[in-house]
Formats: C-alpha cells, structure tokens, sequence
C-alpha cells in the first residue's frame, strides 16, 4: 500500500458502518467528573492542559528565555502523514542557510509532534529527522494491513509499529537534551485528541521530559504515537491516568482531529513582554501539506469521493486557522512566517502517503528551499478565484 489517503478513505467507511460493532476491547468505564479530574501518575500537574482552558492554565507552557534580549520565535509544525518530509528538509536547509533561530517555543500535531522533539533540540538533531522521512523505515508503516485489525482490532496497521518507530528516535539521550531546553525557559508542546472527552489535550514535552523519573521516557513516546495515530489507520494510546483513587485509561489519537496546527491562545501570547515592548517577534508556520485548493476530476465512486472529502476538509481548515493567525500577527506587529507545498515539489498531485521515493523527494525540495533563507511567505494564500480575479487585473 503506497497511499495513505487510500487507507482513510477504506477506514472512514468501515467506522462509520456497522462493521465496526463486531469487536473490540473493553475498557475501564469512568464518568466525566473523573476526567476532569484525571492526572498523569508521577507526574507533574503541570505537564498536560486542556487546549480549551482557561488562559491561566497555560502559565506553565509559556515561554521564558534566560536571555530576554534574543527575539520571541514560535515554530508551529502541522499535520501531514508521509509530507512531514518537506518540514524536515525545510527545517535542515535553514540550518544550512545559517538563518534557522532558536525557537523559543515549539509546538507540533500530528507528524509535526514527530518533528517538533528533533527542531526544538537544535541543529545537531538535523540527521535524525533525515533519517526518520528519507530512510525509508517510515514505509514500514503502512505495510502489509489488516482488515481483521480494523474487525476486531483498533486500526488497520494495529500492531504497535507506530510506537515502534518513535521509540526508535525517542531516546534516554534525546530526553535529556530536551529537559536542558526546558529548563532554559523554553517549551516544546504537543497535541493530542482526547477521544473520550472530545477535546484537543496539550502537553508540555519538556516538563515531562525533566519531571524524569521510570515512566517519562515512556510517556514522552507515548504522546508522541498519539499525536501522529491517524484514527482507525494506526491504534490509539491508552494513556494511563488517576482519579479520585481510581485508575484507568484515556483514549488519545491524532492531534489533527481537532487542529492542523496549533498556536497558543492569542491573547495569552500577548502577555509576554517583548510582544508589548516591540521587540522582533516572529510565528513560523510549517505546514506539511499543500494549502491551495486544486481541480482534479473526482471520481464517481465510494473510495475517491471519501477521500477527496477528506483532503478538501482537511485544506480548508488549515486555510482558516492559518487567516486566523495571519490577522492577529498583522494587528499586534509580529512577523508572520508561512511555507506550504506548493506546485514547484515534485509530485503533489496526488497523495503518496509514506512512500519513501515520494518522500525523499519532497525532503530534496525542502531542503532546496530552506537553504535559500528566504522561502518564506509573508501572507495566507488567497482563493483561486480572488487569484484569478487579480491576475485578470
């Protein structure tokens, strides 16, 4: 199977039919004042927020460099699948360009949250991001599936290669230089879908990262897997957590269920100091996917109408939040920072998934890019209507 979109598609109809009441594994029931309530053993409460909080639960996730005279620089990596290959060539090309800064704060969904550890780190993690979209382990994802796994199982790829993988990449060492960031003032957040309570859970990497301690390597794996297990392609983790002296388990998947991409609230950003003092601020949005709608001829069937559904959905949210955030960098005088694939990669038209020629591809033409040092947009691409109204102009 080369296409991940092809395995979405399939997914979607079988969940969504009454295939999927024929198995599955029970779980500890547990009621809504519980979750609320639910903390992550041996772990800091300050390690995981709801994305829909109040502003001041997100205290401990800003940002506060030591050096308070080195810009604010926010990287926020989308989701993507097999296209996170152009945001790893991206990011080592501006290595290369000598323009990459420290971010001051890191946020990733999806396979972003794969790329996010490795960006946050520095530089010096540039040949394992490589490795992770070009060496063609990636593939190893969507090999061979199971419908019996979507049957009876959780996922069509459900035994645990997606874990696999990140524990590959996800070492004692890797923690290390991350909680060393962390205590630096600097964040790295990751997204989750918190499928029982139907929210968008935020985690802060490095507070679990310098919590330390036999279970935070396993829990930093652990959100990772959530964040990239697109539903029903690969199992969700059951996240261990407690409650009013109860344990049980929250069920989490892929970030991008409810963002494509994620920014902190706003106006919470708004109370870092160098935003009101007018100091060079800057948000760098990756996003590992094209943005711009594209006519293509959809197919009258099942499969190709689901799956182009899905890939419009997906466009159009990202389209939306990505105005969003253009409109509140251009009212509070934050440089905003855009890059997308766009028609000059190789091979977009169609969806690849984890193909590791495809990949390697589109790794080349981000690296490409990022070494100009000047690939970034300034503005949201606008509708192709709009586009073609200007042109004709």
């Amino acid at each position: 199977m080369s296409r991940l979109g092809w395995s979405r598609g399939v997914l979607a109809l079988l969940v969504a039919g009454q295939l999927g009441a024929c198995g599955s594994t029970p779980r500890i029931a547990y009621s809504a004042g519980e979750a609320a309530a639910a903390t992550v053993p041996g772990m800091d409460l300050a390690v995981r927020a709801y994305a829909d909080a109040a502003e001041t639960t997100f205290t401990e996730m800003a940002a506060r460099p030591e050096n308070k005279k080195v810009p604010f620089a926010y990287l926020a990596l989308s989701g993507g699948g097999g296209d996170g290959a152009y945001g790893a060539g991206i990011l080592n090309g501006w290595t290369e360009s000598g323009k990459r800064p420290e971010f001051s704060l890191v946020s990733g969904v999806s396979t972003g949250a794969l790329i996010a550890p490795f960006a946050f780190v520095g530089p010096e993690y540039d040949a394992v991001l490589k490795d992770i979209y070009t060496s063609g382990v990636a593939s190893t994802l969507v090999q061979s599936p199971s419908v019996a796994n979507v049957l009876f199982g959780s996922g069509l790829f459900g035994d645990g290669r997606l874990r696999g993988l990140v524990r590959r990449y996800v070492t004692p060492e890797l923690l290390a230089a991350v909680a060393v960031q962390h205590a630096k003032g600097r964040r790295l957040l990751v997204v989750t879908t918190n499928l029982d309570s139907q929210r968008a859970v935020i985690w802060n990497m490095g507070a679990i990262a310098a919590n330390g301690g036999p279970t935070a390597l396993d829990l930093f794996a652990d959100v990772l897997t959530a964040s990239a297990s697109i539903p029903a392609v690969f199992p969700p983790q059951l996240l261990d957590v407690q409650a009013e002296g109860r344990a049980f388990q929250e069920m989490h998947v892929d970030g991008s269920v409810v963002t494509p991409v994620f920014t902190l609230p706003q106006s919470f950003l708004l109370r870092d100091g160098r935003f009101k003092a007018g100091a060079k601020s800057d948000i760098y949005v990756i996003i590992n996917g094209r943005l711009e709608p594209e006519f293509d001829l959809a197919q009258n069937n099942t499969l190709s109408i689901v799956e182009r559904a899905f890939t419009t959905a997906s466009r159009a949210r990202s389209r939306a939040t990505m105005a969003t955030t253009y409109a509140f960098t251009r009212a509070n005088g934050i440089g905003f920072n855009l890059t997308y694939i766009d028609e000059s990669a190789p091979n977009t038209t169609a969806a690849k998934g984890f193909d590791t020629g495809y990949m390697r591809g589109l790794y080349e033409s981000g690296y490409a890019a990022g070494r100009t040092g000047t690939f970034w947009r300034k503005s949201v691409p606008t509708s192709p209507l709009l586009k073609t109204v200007a042109e004709a102009r």
